[in-house]
């Protein structure tokens, strides 16, 4: 379901349309009599202007308009929605009352009233509002070892780009090349790197005390977790000997590690350097991938020392260039202050929350964290590229992935080893982790009523389960607006 707004130059309103497909539309009869009474001066009438001379269309009274348009969640807009009636061309119109209730029963239009017009006369407008958090969502696709991950843009619409890119180059001007490209930082996203290390060192001190609280249960022989007070019953394990187990988990206690997959990728001293080789892959440190994005974004650790260039480098051919000479520079100047980075809480050090007060409060700094987290990164990806492997988990941060042969997904053998590199999208990055959301914590979740339930990530799960608020985002995945059978013969009366 979504929402149509049309706007008449000529009568400088704009109309809502209730529509369910791309190519039929629902008018009210406060519309189509509003038009068909004020023709235009070329002759027209309201039928030229409505659905381009569709007048066949179904049609809605204003209490049927009025309920689809509250039902549709388009809050998010901020739209300020006033009523006129209406009037004789050549008078102006008169603000009416600006409730939907209020406008029930009326012929009144539903106009949207702006500060900018358009100067073009009899031009047709329209405007797609979508709602972006629906009611219920699906769950996260599972791909198999065998299954090659989808590319983030399909491989014909890069192929296309490409074209096109070739057909404009003689005709368009040459483009300069982004800061990373050519060696340097951009200055306007350290802030936002340093707001990411330190978001992510609270995300893992928060979690280790969250987990003194709430429980925390992960299977011995696959990679799936849970949180509550007992392990899951569905029939999902995918390990070694599971089928002697019938797909059954055998719990065990989860640690951090299991909520924040530590992806680890090289860290470069020269992101624009030769690539690493596989003679090289035990030579060159290996740190968490969020880590070394931070530190090709800006983030100083003395620990990893990175090249800084403050000259761009010469181009001497298509892979190959030499640094500018610097010596010409003035010293470096003083540089404001970089925030602190935090540190690790040791695990001995760990104390779990004082009270249910100081638990809530925890989560909800731990989901602004994780939040701040992800949306830090996904800002730093779009402008410092990162690889990830079409077969594996192996995450690349730089122009290019390394020639390291380490690759064991399926069908190496015939890749000699090597990984598939492709861009990265957030959640290879930061890998998310789907658990099933438990509704009630006193109660078991049942194998025949596993259609009912919701996943939200493993982050997310923890601090509602702690006493946070269920963020908007996440609700329609959790679906949490389903009602769950009590027992198994309600469920099959369900349709």
């Amino acid at each position: 379901m979504s929402t149509t707004i049309f706007y008449n130059e000529y009568y400088r309103m704009y109309l809502f349309v209730v529509s369910r497909t791309g190519s039929q539309f629902v008018w009210s009869k406060a519309v189509l009599k509003f038009l068909s009474k004020n023709r235009n001066p070329n002759g027209t009438g309201g039928k030229h202007f409505i659905g381009y001379g569709k007048t066949e269309l179904p049609l809605l009274h204003r209490a049927d308009l009025r309920r689809r348009l509250t039902e549709m969640n388009c809050s998010h807009l901020h739209f300020q929605l006033l009523t006129i009636q209406p009037l004789k061309f050549g008078c102006d119109p008169k603000h009416g009352l600006s409730s939907l209730n209020s406008m029930e029963g009326s012929s009144s239009l539903l106009v949207l009233k702006l500060p900018r017009r358009l100067r073009n006369l009899h031009q047709l407008q329209s405007i797609r509002c979508v709602d972006h958090n629906p009611q219920n969502a699906d769950f996260p696709r599972y791909y198999s070892r065998k299954q090659k991950k989808p590319f983030p843009v399909p491989i014909l619409e890069l192929r296309r780009a490409a074209r096109e890119r070739l057909k404009n180059k003689s005709s368009l001007p040459k483009r300069r090349l982004p800061p990373p490209r050519e060696g340097l930082v951009v200055k306007e996203l350290i802030p936002d790197a340093y707001k990411v290390m330190n978001a992510r060192i609270t995300l893992i001190n928060n979690l280790k005390r969250l987990l003194k609280v709430v429980p925390l249960h992960a299977c011995n022989w696959c990679n799936d977790i849970h949180v509550g007070p007992d392990g899951h019953p569905f029939k999902s394990c995918r390990g070694p000997q599971s089928s002697a187990r019938n797909g059954l988990h055998e719990w065990g206690e989860g640690v951090v590690e299991d909520v924040m997959v530590q992806l680890e990728s090289y860290h470069l001293y020269d992101r624009l350097g030769k690539r690493i080789s596989h003679e090289e892959r035990f030579s060159i440190p290996m740190i968490p991938s969020v880590v070394e994005l931070c530190i090709q974004a800006g983030v100083d650790l003395p620990e990893y020392p990175t090249k800084r260039r403050r000259k761009p480098i010469i181009r001497t051919g298509r892979s190959e260039f030499i640094d500018a000479d610097e010596s010409d520079l003035p010293g470096p100047t003083q540089e404001p202050p970089r925030p602190p980075i935090l540190a690790e809480v040791p695990d001995a050090e760990v104390s779990p929350p004082s009270g249910k007060e100081e638990a809530v409060l925890l989560a909800e700094e731990t989901l602004r964290a994780w939040e701040t987290m992800r949306g830090g990164a996904k800002r730093l990806m779009k402008v410092y590229p990162v690889r990830v492997c079409g077969y594996c988990p192996e995450v690349h941060v730089g122009p290019s992935g390394h020639k390291a042969q380490v690759c064991g997904a399926h069908k190496h053998h015939q890749r000699n080893g090597q990984h598939g590199w492709q861009t990265a999208v957030l959640d290879d990055l930061i890998p998310p982790r789907y658990v099933w959301h438990v509704p009630d914590a006193n109660k078991e979740l049942q194998r025949e009523l596993r259609n009912f339930y919701g996943q939200a990530p493993a982050v997310v799960e923890i601090c509602i389960q702690a006493g946070a608020a269920v963020p908007e985002q996440y609700k329609p995945t959790m679906r949490l607006d389903v009602g769950i059978p009590s027992n198994i013969a309600e469920a099959g009366m369900v349709v």
